[in-house]
């Protein structure tokens, strides 16, 4: 992730290269009989069933296979690295705001927010008679609670860096719905910042061991690197979920979760590789396809050799053919990117011309950096995302026409996602949907706590601090094209393409439906049912 972040466990094998239609179809049939990884499910399978008429149905348990995982996992409200955990996060916590399914803001915990002129005092009134899952009521402690959490500078989450600008001693209850929220600097898009889902608000004494939350399941149970178990929370706010409870199972290897799902161990599965869409289809099974911002980039350190050159960094992108990119490893479930994020942002600099394959030029770039005949490792993982280690196979293929040699270093995400996770000169990493500021904020600033690519461009940060300060949507977003510029011309991110999610579920499940953000509806369970 980092949002960016997902990973497996183990050591688990990884096919080597994309499949072709007919394998994929000619594999079906071995893949339907396999066997899940031992210990991960139950040993009782149950058949295939037909699709209910579409009403939902209370009760039941949704079995969830969710890419990644490892025994890094955590429940931490404000720092999920994986898919997993971040599914586990959706469900126990709430944010003030959300996005909804076409990636708009809405209220969710909060009722309004609304900013003093000079736009370094917010005030959020919060929706009355909200409960947490231990029976309290939500209150505006809760709130100024949460958001000194998130920014303890003793222990600092991964919203502490966008959060930055909190002046956390200034936080004031108002009344028991109303808390002011004072910054040190002007925000505009504070409440941008408040959708993100690492904000989920937790009560004034929240014990991680026993993590409590406003979400519409509550903790049963939790073993990292391997499972997770929910139960529905009758006191819900909303309409209480129709599941009576939630299983979420990491699985580091496509196939063995493609099996479990087959073989109806599983309910449902995120990130189904796209070249298996037909066969789920041929035996019964659903697939949601999502168009989304997320985005899977190829990550070069712009502070290390041979990165540090803008040259070398010009001619990798000039290297990457994105039209071959989309079709052989989204299976063409996806959008040509243009070295740009956030293109569902209304700033998105959609006017820059596209770039194109240009290896003649490449190859000019990289003799007049002195790095003919350039030898680099690329280094991956299936914890990625599917595709992530076909594209890193695939952009080494691309290479040789540069005269690039490239070295495909494959690893587990538990190796990818240690110690040296935002260290690797050259690499993948994934993002979900996010605007254009909360996405800067969260990897393209010193500050940030996923900056993959190590940039700390002086004119780019002057750009994004008046961005940031600027309450004129025109003038900003102005100011934010400018910025995007800056990376077009001389970022660190190969932005190849922007993927469609694409999951799957069986036919006897209904609720799935199209959303921007997080996989499998962005996670959200809670209007899921399961007939028998």
């Amino acid at each position: 992730m980092s949002d960016s972040v997902s990973p497996p466990g183990d050591d688990s094998r990884v096919r080597s290269r994309a499949l072709s239609r007919r394998r994929v179809l000619r594999g079906g049939a071995l893949l339907a009989g396999a066997v899940p990884a031992a210990g991960l499910l139950s040993a009782c399978s149950r058949p295939v069933v037909a699709a209910s008429n579409g009403k939902p149905r209370r009760g039941g348990v949704l079995r969830v296979g969710v890419s990644g995982g490892s025994a890094k996992d955590s429940l931490d409200p404000h720092s999920p690295l994986t898919y997993p955990d971040q599914s586990r996060v959706v469900n126990l916590f709430e944010p003030l705001f959300t996005h909804d399914a076409d990636y708009r803001i809405k209220p969710l915990l909060a009722e309004s927010l609304e900013s003093s002129k000079d736009g370094r005092t917010w005030v959020v009134k919060l929706r009355r008679g909200i409960e947490f899952h231990n029976g309290r009521t939500l209150d505006a402690n809760d709130v100024i609670a949460t958001l000194r959490r998130v920014v303890d500078p003793k222990a600092p989450t991964a919203g502490a860096g966008s959060l930055a600008m909190l002046d956390a001693k200034g936080l004031k209850r108002e009344n028991a719905t109303t808390v002011r929220i004072p910054l040190t600097v002007p925000y505009a898009l504070f409440e941008d910042l408040l959708a993100q889902y690492t904000l989920g608000i937790v009560p004034e004494d929240f014990d991680l061991r026993r993590p409590v939350g406003t979400g519409p399941f509550v903790f049963r149970s939790f073993t990292p690197g391997d499972r997770s178990t929910f139960r529905r929370f009758d006191g819900y706010w909303r309409r209480p979920a129709y599941l009576d409870e939630v299983h979420i199972l990491d699985f580091p290897d496509d196939t063995a979760k493609i099996n479990a799902l087959l073989s109806r161990q599983l309910d449902a599965i995120d990130n189904l590789p796209p070249a298996y869409i037909e066969m789920i289809k041929n035996q019964g099974g659903r697939v949601l396809i999502s168009k989304t911002g997320s985005w899977n980039p190829l990550t070069m350190r712009v502070d290390t050799a041979p990165f540090d050159d803008v040259r070398v960094r010009q001619a990798f992108r000039l290297i990457v053919d994105r039209p071959q990119m989309v079709e052989q490893v989204l299976g063409g479930q996806g959008r040509v990117g243009n070295d740009m994020y956030s293109p569902l942002d209304p700033a998105y600099a959609g006017h820059l011309p596209q770039r194109h394959q240009d290896l003649a030029r490449a190859r000019s770039l990289l003799k007049a950096a002195g790095h003919e005949d350039l030898r680099v490792e690329l280094v991956t993982s299936s914890g990625i995302g599917a595709g992530s280690i076909e594209a890193a196979q695939l952009f080494a293929q691309q290479a040789k026409g540069a005269g690039v040699k490239v070295d495909v270093r494959i690893t587990d995400a538990a190796t990818f996602y240690g110690d040296r996770y935002l260290s690797w000169p050259f690499a993948q990493d994934y993002w979900i949907t996010r605007n254009y500021v909360a996405q800067v904020d969260s990897g393209s600033l010193k500050s940030s706590p996923y900056n993959e690519t190590h940039w700390n461009d002086p004119e780019f940060n002057s750009l994004m601090t008046r961005a940031r300060r600027e309450f004129d949507p025109d003038r900003r977003k102005a100011l934010l094209q400018a910025a995007q510029k800056i990376e077009y011309d001389r970022g660190g991110h190969i932005v190849w393409g922007f993927k469609n999610q694409v999951d799957a579920y069986a036919a006897n499940v209904t609720g799935f439906t199209p959303n921007a953000n997080l996989p499998l509806s962005n996670y959200e369970f809670r209007n899921v049912s399961v007939s028998d």
